[in-house]
């Protein structure tokens, strides 16, 4: 095994933040507790920063201060090599995560940027300097901007000058096919033979979806609404232990992100779908996947056709 690289711990150089975690940071931190809540890590399992960064897609100096604050909130510990292990799991680990970022000036200049490309008004590669002229954006702020996105997985930093937006669903022929193919995949995936229920990542989905339905659904704006519904259902799926399943829907919701914005549900019926997620996992918990992979089409079925079949 080699030696833990000297950025993968703790450095006693390290900047002090005097004005505390970015919005970038703690999503970033959230994005690994999900990653441990997901893939059942168990307590004194290693977190490596370079696999991390690129498991989320995302430089080493985000994952390096989120792991810091995770530290400071016990979540994760410094290990006796370098580098951080898991120390929270399960309920422990969903009370003691770091609180999502919340909704920052850049949040007006991001859905604009989500409009446009939506609508086509941007070309598939664009420069900073032209995102500030026609957004009116400091640098600080395009970046930052920047940086969530790129977090998201729609936009890259191309290698010499300027960024590249990803493919993304634009149309409501591919957003309709979308849901079809996942009324064929996910109630599938929750009858294969090699599915394993991970009870600690479903019980720290549901909670999440439990706290929408409980009032917090009409606080949080839509991207992050996305976030956490896309999650429930690719944690579901990965307890499929089916890969070409699990990276097909990861996938699709990537795909997805920036037309759902546009067709997420008015809040009180997307509360009502957010306690069918609870229901779902209630049923899973239960042992009663034929139940709950009928629940789940019927799910798909409904929550499909109100976002398709209304007009905007």
């Amino acid at each position: 095994m080699t030696a833990p690289s000297a950025q993968d711990g703790p450095s006693e150089s390290a900047p002090v933040d005097t004005h505390g975690p970015t919005p970038l940071t703690r999503r970033t931190a959230n994005r690994i507790v999900e990653h441990i809540a997901a893939d059942g890590l168990s307590v004194g399992t290693r977190l490596v920063e370079r696999a991390l960064a690129d498991q989320l897609k995302v430089s080493r100096s985000p994952v390096r201060q989120a792991l810091r604050l995770l530290a400071d909130d016990g979540v994760v510990a410094p290990a006796a090599r370098g580098g951080y292990t898991v120390a929270l799991t399960g309920p422990a680990l969903t009370a003691a995560a770091t609180a999502p970022a919340a909704e920052d000036d850049g949040e007006d200049a991001y859905l604009r940027i989500a409009a446009d490309r939506l609508d086509g008004r941007l070309p598939d590669r664009v420069t900073e300097n032209a995102l500030a002229r026609r957004y009116d954006l400091m640098p600080g702020e395009l970046s930052h901007v920047l940086r969530r996105i790129a977090v998201e997985g729609w936009i890259d930093r191309l290698p010499g000058y300027g960024w590249e937006f990803q493919p993304m669903l634009t149309s409501m022929e591919s957003y309709q096919d979308s849901y079809r193919f996942r009324l064929t995949i996910e109630p599938a995936a929750l009858l294969e033979p090699g599915f394993v229920l991970d009870r600690e990542a479903l019980e720290t989905v549901r909670a999440q979806q439990q706290r929408l339905v409980d009032g917090e659904i009409r606080t949080i704006g839509n991207a992050q609404l996305y976030d956490l519904n896309s999650r429930f259902h690719e944690v579901v799926m990965a307890c499929s232990r089916n890969s070409f399943f699990i990276d097909s829907l990861r996938r699709v919701d990537r795909l997805r992100r920036l037309i759902e914005y546009r067709r997420t549900l008015e809040r009180d019926r997307a509360a009502v779908r957010c306690a069918e997620h609870v229901r779902i996992a209630d049923l899973l918990l239960a042992g009663e996947r034929d139940a709950a992979s009928d629940f789940l089409r019927d799910h798909l079925s409904s929550v499909g056709r109100e976002k398709t079949d209304r007009r905007k």
